[in-house]
């Protein structure tokens, strides 16, 4: 190792990178993940190293892995680095109009309409700041944000733990029955499996899927597996043709404008139950911008997706509501 006079200046850069690698155990991951060269990503680590005066890698195996002092070093840092984004954060977004950079993920279920008004009034409000915005499942974006490669996302609920992310509850999104609105079928009868109209299902790996399979199992109903879909739009198509019945919530449906009039909404028999969508950030996102995305998606759900039910469907009002 180089003598202290010749190590090269400790960067947050380094640290960083450092701490990605150690998570990933591949320079072409971490690569992937932060859009860097793997040699510069390799520079950074070795001028860590050299400023250190210790080996942190083992760079003969293949995953790479921690030596001992560098799993030392890894434990010492995560505070440290947590303290500074949070700062950084705060800083850059302590006057919104100079916040510089935010990584948005959002469910498919804003991005007809709601995402890119947001995105609109995101880029008037912070002039300076560069965007990156990801559109998946709510599973995906959650462990994009357990990465730290979003800041904040807008998703469904998980069941379990959300461990050391924080979340802003948004909007509870009751589940409801949607029919074929050509024959009219009695829900009851449909459900009971007297009918042969046939039940289509979400993708069993979305969260929403497994939301609905659980209050069916609730019920003591078993239904026959015929059709699942991951988009929602192809499920509406689906039942607007007559090939079946779905489970869905008034902000899904309310995206469907085109098979709506091929289409019936009615509330689910029994105890109602619904999907809670929130915004959920990592501990070192801003306060600020939390609040600014906060207030724009509220007002642009209730002007898109709330209101126009308030006389198509009054039976929704106490049930599909913004959560203050």
């Amino acid at each position: 190792m180089p003598s202290h006079s010749t190590r090269k200046d400790l960067s947050l850069k380094g640290l960083e990178l450092f701490q990605i690698t150690a998570r990933k155990g591949s320079l072409q991951e971490v690569s992937e993940e932060t859009g860097l060269s793997v040699s510069t990503i390799s520079h950074h680590l070795r001028n860590l190293e050299d400023h250190l005066g210790v080996e942190l890698f083992n760079h003969s195996r293949r995953p790479m892995v921690l030596t001992p002092k560098g799993q030392v070093f890894l434990r010492s840092i995560g505070d440290a680095l947590h303290t500074i984004r949070k700062a950084k954060a705060e800083a850059s977004a302590g006057n919104i109009s100079e916040a510089s950079y935010l990584r948005l993920g959002t469910i498919e279920d804003f991005d007809s309409d709601i995402i890119p008004e947001l995105a609109v009034y995101l880029s008037t409000s912070m002039p300076r700041c560069d965007f990156m915005y990801q559109t998946d499942s709510s599973h995906a974006i959650l462990a994009m944000l357990r990465d730290r490669q979003l800041d904040l996302g807008i998703t469904t609920t998980p069941s379990e733990r959300l461990r050391d992310l924080q979340d802003r509850p948004l909007l509870r999104d009751p589940f409801v029955a949607v029919l074929p609105k050509s024959d009219e079928p009695m829900l009851q009868e449909v459900i009971e499996g007297r009918s042969t109209l046939p039940f289509l299902r979400f993708a069993s790996n979305q969260i929403i899927s497994r939301q609905i399979e659980t209050q069916l199992r609730r019920l003591g109903l078993s239904l026959p597996h015929r059709f699942e879909c991951a988009s929602n739009q192809t499920l509406m198509a689906m039942v607007a043709a007559g090939a079946g019945w779905t489970i869905t919530t008034p902000l899904l449906f309310s995206r469907a404008k085109l098979f709506q009039p091929k289409l019936s909404m009615v509330a689910f028999p029994g105890k109602s139950f619904s999907r809670t969508l929130a915004i959920v950030s990592t501990p070192d996102c801003s306060r600020s911008i939390l609040d600014l995305v906060d207030n724009r998606m509220r007002t642009l759900i209730a002007d898109h997706a709330i209101k126009p039910f308030q006389q198509s469907a009054p039976w929704l009002a106490d049930s599909f509501t913004l959560i203050s």
